[in-house]
This record gives structure tokens, sequence and C-alpha cells, in this order.
């Protein structure tokens, strides 16, 4: 069966976590994952070109080496080197890896000092609190760990926007190409931009239903047909997501595309709110009595109950129903309306394009600017930038600027704050830059008070900009830091600075709860993608996804605004 990206990506990812076990060279093990977010990140499918005879394009960090052990999986499904690295490894240890959160160093400390050589062990020795034993774990890691192998036990795998987006947009041109097909819907939470994606529903409006359901349960990636009826299937794929197929007449569709969207609490009110009407609403139309009075469109199924249409990210029965009532529903921001991004990386730290390849890449994409930001000094992981380095990035952005045309570069810095909130760099140089977006990397684990005091106080800085990535989290990987977001809104608010919601699919990270919180204080919000490569600006359509589930709109956010306006609001913090 061909093999596509993700998996190609999974292999490298577990290279380079037996590598780590076995304490190899750090610079072999950072190469390896970062293949391994290219390859994911990437849009070409690389097995189809190696099948068609083509020469693999030029990525960032993949040499001839690597370039090889992608042919090698994409042929024949295997890697050698990965084969070897499991066979020298237990395979209880191996098994510790797939816990979100528990890297190579700490699994193997579990491993050896404690004698813990399963997932049955490992579940126990932390309900036991035995983990505590060894240095650098303690509550808060015994109690990620119960949650992530009884979460693993009695919950359905959930997949990260990005990676359900890639098997839909897959799918949907699939079907749209199908001979008789009218309509490909995708709907469930991957409609509403959730963050995570159990499942896909997929709805289509076709004449030709068995062509449909052939092109569907035959698709490469399909590892089992679960069930297949005259208008419904449904299959397992490799990647482990579910997929559910229907075929819906046209006369119903909008009903069903309201229906199946959902969420279960936004179809409950509006159940309630029709029969309040003597009206019954389900997935095959709006009715009253025995007559179907709507159900082909969306908009006619909402207009039969008193509303207008509402946006699918609105639909969580949190006030989006007596917005639409009171005719108050926001006009949400679109992908279109971003000017810029406030929040990019080149080669000069961790990225892997020059600035003006990454500068290019935005205007390609009709993005009129772009900062660059890279980390400073303290993340020293990721080569960041002292003042001398920095000073020369200032000069060599000038100089570009003078021979760009269509795109303009603004000077800034990803700085971090320290854990007393004191930023990396000096105000000397601080003072030189378009604008300053302060992170949080590390002492992760401070108390509400501290990391809330730590931010509060970095705000404070004259040159202090954009807050990055505000939560910290990463998708599975780091449940959010314990931070007092209504004191960070309020400090951005009364300092005059932003909050970023990063669009990096690892992060989307303003949560949608805190883009409200934002929008309601008059806090604006800037949508950034964290580009690390010339393709990582697609990551904008999920930071807009999570700016619309957040009720933002084309005013609440920043970079929607023309470059001498933003300029002007820059300006305003510095």
């Amino acid at each position: 069966m061909p093999v596509h990206n993700a998996e190609i990506a999974s292999v490298f990812r577990e290279i380079a976590d037996l590598l780590d076990l076995e304490q190899a060279n750090p610079f072999r093990i950072r190469a390896y994952r970062n293949a391994a977010r290219t390859v994911e990140e990437l849009a070409t499918d690389l097995a189809e070109l190696i099948a068609a005879g083509k020469e693999l394009p030029r990525l960032p960090g993949i040499g001839a080496d690597l370039a090889g052990k992608i042919r090698e999986i994409a042929t024949t499904g295997h890697c050698a080197t990965l084969d070897q690295l499991r066979k020298a490894e237990p395979p209880g240890l191996v098994e510790f890896l797939t816990l979100p959160g528990l890297g190579p160093k700490r699994a193997k400390a579990i491993y050896d000092e404690l004698g813990v050589h399963t997932l049955n062990q490992l579940h126990r020795a932390a309900k036991d609190h035995r983990l505590r034993q060894v240095a650098g774990l303690g509550e808060a890691t015994e109690r990620r760990i119960i949650e992530a192998i009884e979460a693993r036990a009695g919950k359905p795998v959930r997949h990260k926007l990005s990676v359900a987006a890639k098997i839909a947009d897959s799918l949907v041109a699939l079907l749209r190409g199908a001979p008789g097909v009218r309509t490909v819907e995708v709907a469930g939470s991957y409609r509403r931009s959730k963050e995570t994606v159990g499942d896909l529903d997929i709805l289509v409006g076709a004449d030709k239903v068995n062509e449909v359901m052939d092109r569907f349960t035959r698709y490469d990636e399909v590892a089992e047909v679960m069930a297949r009826g005259p208008t419904r299937a449904t299959v397992m794929l490799r990647s482990g997501m579910q997929v559910d197929l229907r075929l819906v007449p046209d006369e119903v569709f909008g009903a069903a595309l309201v229906y199946f969207t959902g969420s279960k609490a936004h179809n409950i009110a509006i159940r309630r709110r029709a029969q309040e009407r003597g009206l019954k609403i389900s997935e095959y139309g709006v009715f009253r009595g025995t007559r179907r009075i709507a159900g082909s469109t969306e908009e006619q199924v909402y207009r039969a109950i008193g509303l207008p249409w509402i946006a699918p990210e609105l639909r969580e029965d949190q006030g989006e129903i007596a917005a639409a009532e009171a005719g108050a529903l926001p006009v949400l921001v679109k992908l279109a309306d971003l000017a810029g991004d406030l929040h990019c990386h080149s080669r000069a730290t961790d990225g892997h394009n020059t600035i003006r390849e990454m500068a290019e890449a935005a205007r390609a994409i009709g993005l009129s600017y772009i900062a660059m930001t890279e980390h400073s000094r303290h993340l020293t992981v990721a080569h960041g930038l002292d003042p001398r380095r920095l000073l020369r990035q200032i000069d060599e952005i000038d100089r570009l600027n003078e021979n760009l045309s269509g795109i303009t570069i603004l000077k800034g810095i990803e700085v971090d704050i320290l854990e007393d909130g004191r930023l990396d760099l000096p105000d000397d140089v601080l003072g030189r830059l378009d604008l300053v977006v302060g992170a949080v990397h590390s002492a992760f684990n401070l108390s509400r008070e501290r990391q809330t005091k730590r931010v509060l106080l970095a705000m404070d800085h004259p040159h202090f900009t954009i807050l990055a990535h505000p939560s910290g989290r990463l998708i599975p990987e780091r449940q959010p830091f314990d931070l007092d977001m209504a004191a960070v809104v309020r400090h951005a608010k009364a300092r005059g600075c932003f909050l970023e919601l990063n669009a990096h699919p690892d992060r989307l990270d303003l949560l949608d709860t805190h883009c409200r919180m934002a929008k309601e204080a008059g806090v604006l919000v800037a949508i950034s993608s964290d580009a690390h490569r010339t393709f990582d600006f697609a990551n904008l359509r999920f930071g807009v996804g999570q700016a619309r589930r957040g009720w933002l709109e084309r005013d609440d956010v920043l970079n929607t605004r023309p470059l001498a306006r933003l300029r002007t609001l820059l300006k305003r913090t510095m």
C-alpha cells in the first residue's frame, strides 16, 4: 500500500526518539526531528513523486542520506535503520515513548531505575507515587501519565487539526472527481475548526451512488472497511482515523449538514427552539407535523426557526443563538483579511530558509509584510541571537528592504521572558526593533501567582509589543501552564500591547475562550504562523479557524491592518 508523508514523518520521529535513548549525537537526533516536521507539513506527496519516477524536491535540512531513507520508506514501507534501532531497545521502553509528554530520557530513567517495563506497570507505579523516586519527576508527571494511559484505554484517539485537514483535503478531492458528484462537505468538529478531531463525517450529494462508494472504500489509506450500505460507509484509515461517508439527497442536504456539523449542545439548543415554535428539526429537515418546510440548505434550516445562518465555528451553544436572534452575530475574520505575519524565523536560528526566501514566500501568498522574530540567546537549543548577531540581522533586513518589492520585512525578535520577568536582551538593542514578541520557553511549572507575575512584569517593559503563544501548550504533549489570563488581558489593555494567536497546529494558542476575552476587552490579537519554513505560512488557515471560534472579526486582529496603520499601532507600545 502507498506510504504518505505522515508515515514517513512518523518513522523519522521514532528514529529520533530511539537515537535519543542511545544518547546518540544531538545533531543527528535534531536532523531527524527537523526532517519529520518538514515532511509532515509538506503539501506535496513525496511517495507519489517517487512512484512517478520524479526527483524529490530540495527540502531544507534533508540531504542525500535522509532523501535516501525517504525513498526507502516510500517504496518498501520499511526503514532498515528504524528496524535496527527497535531491536536494540526493549519493547516496553519503546512503547513508553508513545505517551505524550514522556520523552526518551525520562522514559529510560523510569525503565532502568524503577524496573518498570510495561504500560501496566507504569500505570501502577504512577498511582503508587513511585515515579517521584526518579530525579525530575513529580506529582504533575504522575498525573499526566495516569491520564494518558487511561485515556488510551478508554477513549478514541484524537488527531491534530492539521493531520485531519490533509486527510479531509485528499478525500474531498478524490470524491469530487467521481462521476455524478454535485456536493462534498466535511462536517463534524473538523468543520467547526476544533483543535483536535476524533473522526471525519463527509456528506456527499451525487447521482451515481455505487461509483462514489467504490471510490471511497478503495482509497489507498483505508486499512479496513468497517461497514458499507447503499447510502453510508465507514472506514478506518491506517492513521487510526475513522471516516464516515453519507450520501444525502439534495432536498435535505442542508439539514444533514447542520446536524452532522454539531456541536451536540448547539443541535440541542436549535431543536429546543424549533419545538417552541411547534416544529421538529432533524437531519432530514424541519417539519411542521409531517410536512417538511425546510432542509435543502443550512440557511433555509436556520431561517425556518427564525435565525440567520450561524457560522460553523460558532456552533458551541456559547451565546451564538442569542446573538443570532439579536442580529449581533460577528462578521468573522477570513484568511484573505490578513495583510501580514508577525512571527517568522529564518535559518539564522532554528528556521530552514533565508530571510529573503521567507519574504518572497509570504509575498507569493498575498501578504504585504512579515516580521522576522528569531529566538533570543536564552533559547540555546534554537541557536538564539545575542545582541551582536541581532544587530547584524537588523542591517541585513535594511538591505533587503531596499531591494525587495511588494513585501516589507519588519525587524523583530522572539525574546525569552526569563523566570523573573526580565527580557533576554538589553534595552538599547530592543529599542532598534519594530516589534518585540515576548515568549515563555522555560519554567512552565511555576505557580499560578508566580507565572502570572512573571508575564505581567515582562509586559511592563517599554519595548514589549506582543505576548507569544500565551498559554504555552503543545498539542497533545504539554498542557497550558497555569496563568491568570484575565489578569494578562487586563494588563495588555492597560499597557496597550497585544496577544498572539499562534497558528502552528501544535499550539493554536490563544485558546478560543481567551480570544473572546481579548475581544471583549478591546485587546487586539495577532494571528501569526510561527513559520520556520516557507511552506509554514499555510498554517495561517488554522490560526484563522481558531480566531473564528473565538468570535474574532477583522478589526479584532492586529495584522489585518495595512502596514502604515500597523506601524502606528506598534509605536504606541514602544
